[in-house]
């Protein structure tokens, strides 16, 4: 009955060392600030990082729509011209060649915005991939202390029914 009382003390401790961030010694919390405080600014700075890499993702998101919107109005441009260019004669070709370098142009600023825009996500996988990385060791660590904890106040107990018994006697 008391060695039943003490698991279920025990399995209630490390609930609240799980539940809290906190590490038993010799029966009294200590908090592990350092540790917290590392792992929260990690994740402030991981956090940032990737706000920081979707407002870029964004901005970049956005310039291609702007620019996709411009050759989208330059290629309607450029179909009516062609249309006067049928019912003219040949001064408009110079326009037709104009608006073409003008389509060349825009192509060609839009191919490093869509490869900026791959890197970006390529790197942001990476960061949360790192990060995911960490979570499970950290957990795995956890884990193995408090299993490490259990044991040793299983073995401390152990030792105080011994002397316990040892004194009981000596009486």
């Amino acid at each position: 009955m008391a060695t039943q009382k003490q698991q279920q003390q025990q399995q209630q401790q490390i609930q609240k060392v799980k539940n809290s961030g906190l590490i038993s010694v010799n029966g009294s919390p200590v908090r592990e600030d350092k540790e917290e405080e590392m792992a929260r600014s990690a994740l402030t700075m991981f956090r940032a990082k990737e706000e920081e890499i979707e407002k870029k993702k964004t901005e970049v998101r956005d310039k291609v729509c702007a620019q996709l919107g411009r050759v989208e109005e330059a290629t309607k441009r450029l179909a009516e011209i062609r249309e006067e260019l049928e019912s003219l004669s040949d001064p408009t070709r110079k326009d037709v060649a104009s608006i073409r370098k003008r389509i060349d142009t825009v192509n060609k600023e839009l191919r490093p915005l869509g490869q900026n825009c791959q890197k970006k996500e390529r790197e942001y996988k990476e960061a949360l991939e790192a990060f995911n990385d960490k979570n499970k060791e950290k957990a795995q660590l956890l884990s193995k202390l408090m299993e490490l904890a259990g044991e040793s106040e299983k073995l401390r107990m152990k030792k105080l029914e011994e002397l316990s018994k040892n004194v009981e006697l000596l009486r």
